[in-house]
């Protein structure tokens, strides 16, 4: 099995591989796996046997632009097979958006990590809320923006 890209509209990723795996069962198409990483927007990949079994997989899908030509080493996607937590990619002073919890879709300054713990202390950015800062699961937050400073030592 060989791995190709395909090339989507951006935001329809998920739609495209939904209708390709879809297709690949009901016209028994040799397709192994599909891919849809957050990371690359536009694209998502394809591993099946041959590229024109690909090719016959996206053909009429609305949203599958085409097959990009060639293969797609594996080592290449290695980094969005391996997730980080996402504690390692916050810092003091990143800006991060609540996903989970009472406070969903607020934005929010990190004032403190805890790595060992896996909990970040936040200071929420909406007008409104003049609430002390509190400390949430690192899997709460989605970072938004960094802020520059590196996440040092615990100081209390």
């Amino acid at each position: 099995m060989k791995i190709y890209s395909v090339k989507t509209t951006t935001g329809q990723e998920e739609t495209v591989a939904n209708f390709i795996a879809s297709k690949a069962l009901t016209k028994n198409l040799s397709i192994a796996s599909i891919l849809v990483p957050e990371a690359i927007k536009g694209y998502i990949f394809v591993e099946a046997s041959a590229p024109h079994i690909v090719d016959e997989a996206v053909s009429g899908i609305k949203h599958a632009k085409g097959r990009i030509k060639g293969e797609i080493p594996l080592p290449e996607l290695d980094k969005f097979l391996i997730v980080k937590p996402i504690i390692e990619e916050i810092n003091i002073n990143d800006i991060v958006e609540v996903i989970s919890g009472p406070f969903k879709g607020l934005k929010a300054k990190v004032t403190n990590v805890d790595k060992s713990k896996g909990e970040i202390t936040i200071e929420l950015l909406e007008e409104g809320f003049t609430i002390l800062p509190i400390t949430v699961h690192a899997d709460y937050v989605k970072l938004i923006e960094r802020g520059g400073e590196v996440a040092g030592e615990k100081s209390d």
